[in-house]
């Protein structure tokens, strides 16, 4: 089984916080809402996965303007890639809460929507569980 370390930015504006709704046909949690983010590369540093990660799935106009280490977590997934295919992968998260100056997302083939979220509104989106910790986690949900 392979292993990758995943870098997740918790993306905050004004109080709201930004969930990514997967795409239907791909990834780990195929059309659920979920943050962003992804694996690092050989040589990348972390906190340079995650400005990468950000700039690909969201675009280069997102500001980001604080980035805080948070937690970890881990788990095994089955990723489910756009040609059908599966693997099972032990993730590593590395967490991250992030301050944006701004609202300008333009989201990869990743995603299907975006929303800035209220927290008292994030117990009405289908989250997928490593989400759903996740603020269960800051005391959210």
């Amino acid at each position: 089984m392979r292993q990758r370390t995943i870098v997740c930015p918790i993306i905050q504006n004004n109080g709201e916080y930004l969930l990514c709704q997967m795409a239907a046909d791909r990834g780990v949690f195929p059309g659920q809402w979920a943050l962003s983010g992804g694996g690092t590369e050989p040589g990348e540093t972390i906190e340079a996965a995650l400005l990468r990660e950000i700039r690909e799935e969201l675009g280069e106009a997102l500001e980001i303007t604080s980035v805080k280490p948070w937690t970890f977590r881990d788990d095994t997934r089955v990723k489910t890639y756009a040609d059908g295919s599966q693997e099972e992968i032990y993730m590593v998260y590395l967490m991250f809460d992030c301050e944006s100056r701004n609202r300008e997302v333009t989201f990869n083939e990743e995603f299907q929507a975006i929303a800035w979220v209220k927290p008292e509104d994030l117990g009405k989106y289908d989250l997928n569980v490593a989400t759903r910790q996740t603020f269960k986690d800051k005391g959210l949900l």
